[in-house]
């Protein structure tokens, strides 16, 4: 980054951090992102600071040129409109070039869905798994997966979320969790008792290593607790054993089966959006083709005029 455009980015990753709770891997993809198109709008005679309309478009010429889909494009163009309305709001800028440049068509594709049968097979590979254990290290390691598996099919947390659960995370007698999400913002999920015994189990395996460690799953590393990817690996080799395809099961497919569960069940939109953490509803919204689904049966099975015709009164 040239002239003054080094400065803007680290002000505009100091706010976010300190004003929106930005994560640090939200923080190194913002960051990633403007040196990608600093350098790219080197290559076009120009800086972040003095970018014009035409020359974000030329970046997100450029991203197709090499192959970036267009969702990725639009999100590349999504973090530029934030750092431009920054330096506009900062009074750095007195214009936003992004203002009228198009975001990049894209197709919203559907999330991976587990089925019901597919979970429920999964959990029980996960009991059986225990029995199956050569020796007590390997018997802890089963308690613990087998909590962390229930405890996100009945929650529906991130990932994160769920392997940095502090150690004093139980509200409401043990009947609520109080999951720090996004932004810093907290909120309550209510627990299931499969979940809760598998929870209690662990504690009764590992004894005070999670309240000495303050995490539920406390681990030897950086964080100290355990990683995400120790989670993935250990969930996607549950599903090769249960006979599940691995490559279409991981934790954030976990969590869409959690939210298209509840409302093929019946849950208001709303309350799912609220267990999920999502900020606008618009970001639950995708699930609706579950809700789709239900209301044509809905329609089919009590509407009077779709039933044929000799069936009604």
């Amino acid at each position: 980054m040239r002239d003054l455009s080094a400065a803007h980015a680290e002000s505009f990753l100091e706010m976010m951090s300190a004003e929106r709770g930005a994560a640090v891997n939200t923080l190194e993809a913002y960051r990633r992102d403007l040196d990608d198109a600093s350098d790219v709008l080197a290559s076009l005679g120009t800086t972040l600071a003095r970018a014009r309309a035409e020359d974000i478009a030329g970046i997100l010429a450029d991203l197709a040129a090499r192959g970036f889909s267009p969702a990725s494009q639009a999100r590349r163009l999504s973090a530029l409109r934030q750092f431009y309305k920054f330096l506009h709001a900062e009074g750095l800028r007195e214009d936003d070039p992004t203002g009228v440049v198009d975001s990049p068509r894209k197709s919203r594709s559907l999330p991976k869905i587990l089925s019901i049968d597919d979970v429920s097979r999964l959990l029980a590979q996960a009991e059986a798994d225990i029995a199956a254990a050569g020796n007590p290290s390997e018997t802890l390691q089963r308690i613990r997966f087998r909590a962390l598996l229930e405890l996100l099919y009945a929650t529906g947390m991130r990932v994160s979320e769920l392997v940095s659960l502090p150690f004093r995370v139980l509200a409401e007698d043990g009947r609520f969790l109080i999951v720090r999400g996004k932004g810093a913002k907290e909120r309550m999920v209510p627990m299931s008792r499969p979940a809760r015994a598998a929870l209690d189990a662990w504690l009764t395996a590992i004894g005070d290593g999670p309240e000495d460690a303050g995490f539920l799953f406390p681990a030897k590393s950086s964080g100290g607790h355990l990683s995400r990817q120790v989670f993935a690996r250990e969930l996607k080799e549950t599903a090769a054993r249960a006979g599940l395809p691995a490559a279409s099961v991981s934790p954030h497919v976990l969590r869409h089966a959690f939210a298209s569960h509840l409302l093929a069940g019946g849950a208001d939109l709303r309350a799912v959006q609220e267990l999920l953490g999502h900020a606008d509803i618009s970001t639950t919204q995708i699930y609706t083709h579950v809700l789709d689904e239900r209301l044509k049966q809905l329609v089919n099975e009590h509407h009077p005029l779709a039933k044929p015709a000799k069936n009604r009164d």
